[in-house]
């Protein structure tokens, strides 16, 4: 399993919310359509495995199967067109994406790298999550879940989504 896969590949609990900004997290139409139109096509998992988004072994209640792209896991930048990682459900509908990033300092008592995304500050940092035997540690990180494809009761930008489970 390549390295940026395997340190996104397993997800343990949920963090905490870092949208401390007194309103709600959200997007606006506008936002939402950017990122719809740039993941669409990613309905058919096909796709997205011809575009470079590997699965992971395992499915996360509350957040379903993550598919990462090693390269843009890796990537530091922040692009609302290019998600590192997409979820799906287990008939390989997809539910949402995941930016992901790694905390550049490696602490968890600081955050002034902490990313945004359409001014929604990502959850974090956070420890790596557990990662199968052998894979690489995976690093202090930040991410943010956004729930394009399956409703989700506690919020578009929500850690997880209560109407998704594994079997």
């Amino acid at each position: 399993m390549p390295t940026a896969v395997a340190a996104v590949a397993a997800v343990a609990a949920p963090p905490a919310p870092a949208h401390a900004t007194g309103a709600p997290a959200t997007l606006t139409a506008a936002q939402r359509t950017v990122l719809i139109e740039a993941t669409k096509r990613f309905q058919d998992v096909t796709l997205a495995e011809a575009a470079g988004y590997l699965p992971t072994e395992d499915c996360v209640p509350g957040m379903g199967r993550h598919y990462v792209h090693p390269g843009l896991a890796a990537d530091p930048a922040v692009d609302p067109t290019r998600p590192e990682v997409l979820l799906y459900d287990r008939r390989r509908e997809l539910l949402g994406i995941e930016f992901f990033k790694a905390d550049t300092d490696g602490s968890l008592t600081t955050d002034s790298d902490r990313p945004t995304l359409f001014g929604n500050r990502f959850d974090g940092p956070m420890t790596g999550h557990p990662v199968p035997h052998g894979a690489p540690p995976m690093p202090v990180h930040y991410d943010l879940h956004v729930w394009l494809y399956r409703s989700n009761p506690d919020g578009v930008l929500a850690t997880v989504n209560p109407r998704v489970t594994c079997p």
